[in-house]
């Protein structure tokens, strides 16, 4: 099976393993822990921001920010598609309850116009407190779309005049920081909280951190007990954490150029690719032109041995490429899933390989 469902599938390398086998550990719960220690600080710095808090999983980790910068009955923006409001079974109103207001976007993105538009007057008492701007970079709905430093730092500027708290879900953020060219902290430091995932395109089996002043992470490290998701001796799964920041960061734009040849092969092979749309590591497929629901086109896909997943679009699939997906992967998949969607094969497809160190 070519596994491009998610990059969430990706196994941990043999050095990653030695790096998990060889841990030191301690007691994190106490801060005892000098592997978990050491990934905290480095993804702080990373991020731009005082602290980070370890924690098992990114829903987590966005559920313990929003708890952080709100109050019962304060008001969240976000994109309509984003991960917050359709991945995380109605956190936001579960944990913290907020009530949730989507915005339209555009690949993913809102304007800071668009927050200044959105935010109720606070003297009307009969409306929610609009306290919270969340955005997701990489968008996974939009296609792994990235927001732009720019476009960020307006968001943030509108925030802070509208004494909005800004949250930063960056699942994928090294995904767009590759991609676009601008460090981490340039992409974070300006939001009060950023969420960071381990176990995507980094490549760890599991984990996530959480990065704020150190006022608001002392506030994490209470909630991530509350929330359940303290640890012990959890050094043996943050070394694969530290492991990722030192060799897994870089090559996600193997990952970006894979995807771009994956979608170029399929678009030359006549399927519906919008190659504009692909930024980072996906590549979205509507399968809708070739009369074929998204159940149905899963189904021929595995049997012809490649795994896509779907999305919040009708007839629209996704292949997400990862450091388990090789260049010969991305030329079998050229070739088998137009075969198994029955769509017709242009001879432009038949161009070189171009291999990725």
């Amino acid at each position: 099976m070519i596994e491009l469902r998610s990059d969430t599938s990706t196994q941990p390398t043999p050095e990653m393993r030695a790096a998990i086998a060889a841990a030191p550990v301690g007691d994190e719960q106490r801060r005892e822990d000098p592997t978990v220690n050491e990934l905290e600080a480095r993804a702080a710095a990373l991020l731009g921001h005082e602290e980070a808090v370890f924690l098992p999983t990114a829903t987590m980790a966005n559920q313990i920010a929003l708890r952080i910068l709100t109050e019962p009955g304060d008001e969240l923006l976000a994109d309509a598609h984003s991960h917050l409001f359709i991945n995380e079974l109605g956190g936001p109103a579960v944990h913290s309850g907020l009530a949730m207001r989507p915005l339209p976007t555009a690949a993913g993105r809102f304007t800071a116009d668009q927050v200044r538009e959105a935010v109720w007057d606070r003297r009307d008492t009969h409306r929610p407190v609009t306290r919270v701007v969340s955005i997701e970079n990489t968008n996974n709905s939009a296609g792994g779309r990235v927001w732009p430093v720019d476009e960020v730092a307006a968001v943030a500027e509108a925030c802070r005049e509208l004494e909005l708290s800004l949250h930063l879900d960056g699942a994928r953020l090294m995904n767009a920081a590759v991609a676009s060219g601008s460090p981490a902290a340039e992409l974070a430091g300006r939001c009060d909280t950023v969420t960071l995932c381990l176990s995507k395109g980094l490549g760890c089996p599991l984990g996530a951190l959480i990065a704020g002043s150190a006022d608001r992470m002392l506030k994490a490290r209470r909630l991530k007990h509350l929330f359940g998701g303290a640890m012990r001796q959890a050094g043996i799964v943050a070394a694969a954490g530290v492991y990722a920041l030192d060799h897994h960061i870089e090559r996600l734009a193997d990952d970006h150029a894979r995807a771009r040849r994956l979608a170029e092969g399929l678009s030359a092979a006549g399927l519906a690719v919008d190659l504009e749309q692909v930024e980072t590591n996906f590549v979205q497929l509507d399968v809708g032109p070739l009369g074929l629901s998204t159940h149905e086109a899963i189904v021929k896909l595995r049997e012809a041995g490649v795994g896509l997943s779907g999305t919040v679009y009708p007839s629209v699939l996704r292949a997400v490429t990862h450091l388990d997906v090789s260049d010969e992967d991305i030329e079998q998949a050229i070739e088998l899933i137009p075969r198994a969607l029955g769509a017709q094969r242009s001879p432009a497809s038949q161009k070189p390989r171009t291999t990725i160190a």
